[in-house]
């Protein structure tokens, strides 16, 4: 497996979050109680189901969450970053669009340094074969079928085939929309609506070389959240529930459980070391924990280790290509690694503190920093399964 992660960094300043007023929600409000039923739910369903839900979710209820541009910006007329910064912001407030991802403010750039990534090190003796998991507005798959036309063999293109996984069917729409400008584009561009971590969707293992695609994705994944009362007590499951008599949601606390979340906690080598150099120091460490306790709680990429392990699993012998934020601004919800909750309206950003705010009356988007430290670890553990294996 050849893996090749770029990463991506916000800046300090977040375009379009200059004012930070909060609004009262119209009378006939729907609350995220509305996605939580009688029984607790672990942070990761609630998380899917506030952005994914087909009815409530915010890409269910926003099909043009991800901005498109009508035209490519030309760079050589701003003069610095202060005027980029400007033009971005301008661009915001024409537009009530919660973000514009990097392969569409770059295009058709982004995408073309994508497709000559892969034609200087693809296997051209088998059919190209591409996947991109959330494809979003179909700018990356129209960019980078655009160049192989032009740059490739003719054998290439005529024989590669490019297929989308998404789970938005308005976005999936939008794709086929986007990408079918180009008329020779369509045989070879195929959109597959469906949950790209859902093994089931996924048929028979491909076994010949192809590439995967994965740009702004991580960020939109279900995480699970575990809270710990004070530095030496073990870690918990955090699950959701709708409060009794109350149209609120609460935080239930239960032992680690669930084989995803455990297997994540083992990866991120977050349980104590079981052996110290000194018996003191964890002593001590306890001691302090009980004068002055201080709760820890920590977002962890579940949703990104189940769709890396599915992956792994259908597409042996793909070659990654990931691009994300590893670094978000001003959140304000706590633990480590949480995301960004917020939502937009009129050109205006509002974030929230508590991600069980998500209220269902405007659509509120959940974005979590990327943790590239995870991808290695994983990758480490599948390469060490296979030379284990290939030893036997």
């Amino acid at each position: 497996m050849f893996i090749v992660i770029r990463r991506l960094r916000l800046p300090p300043i977040s375009v379009g979050r200059f004012q930070n007023q909060v609004w009262t929600p119209p009378l006939h409000a729907l609350f995220s109680t509305h996605i939580v039923a009688d029984k607790p739910i672990l942070v990761r369903d609630f998380v899917h189901s506030a952005l994914y839900h087909p009815l409530h979710g915010y890409f269910s209820q926003r099909p043009r969450s991800v901005g498109v541009l009508h035209s490519s910006i030309k760079f050589n007329q701003l003069e610095g970053r202060k005027a980029y910064m400007r033009y971005l912001d301008n661009i915001y407030k024409q537009n009530d669009i919660s973000w514009f991802t990097p392969v569409e403010i770059f295009k058709p750039w982004y995408a073309h340094a994508i497709a000559e990534a892969i034609m200087r090190t693809a296997n051209f003796s088998v059919p190209l074969k591409i996947y991109e998991i959330g494809g979003g507005s179909g700018t990356c798959a129209k960019g980078i079928l655009d160049y192989i036309m032009l740059n490739a063999p003719p054998k290439v293109y005529n024989s590669m085939t490019y297929t989308s996984v998404e789970i938005s069917p308005s976005l999936a729409e939008v794709q086929r929309e986007t990408v079918g400008e180009v008329r020779s584009h369509i045989p070879k561009f195929r959109v597959e609506c469906r949950d790209a971590a859902d093994r089931r969707g996924w048929g028979d293992v491909e076994r010949q070389p192809c590439w995967v695609i994965m740009l702004e994705v991580l960020d939109n994944l279900p995480h699970d959240l575990v809270y710990s009362e004070n530095q030496v007590s073990p870690w918990m499951e955090v699950w959701v529930e709708r409060q009794h008599g109350r149209e609120t949601l609460g935080e239930l606390y239960k032992p680690l459980q669930d084989p995803l979340i455990t297997r994540c906690v083992e990866i991120m080598d977050m349980d104590e070391p079981k052996t110290t150099r000194s018996i003191a120091v964890p002593t001590l460490k306890g001691i302090w924990s009980k004068v002055y306790p201080k709760p820890r709680r920590c977002w962890l990429p579940t949703g990104c280790l189940k769709l890396l392990e599915v992956l792994h699993e259908v597409l042996p012998k793909m070659s990654l290509i990931a691009s994300d934020f590893s670094y978000l601004p001003d959140v304000k919800v706590p633990g480590e690694r949480a995301p960004l909750v917020s939502t937009k309206k009129d050109g205006s950003s509002s974030d929230y503190e508590n991600y069980m705010d998500a209220k269902v009356w405007f659509p509120i988007s959940l974005i979590f920093q990327s943790s590239f430290f995870i991808f290695k670890h994983i990758l480490k553990m599948k390469l060490q399964v296979i030379s284990n294996h290939l030893s036997h």
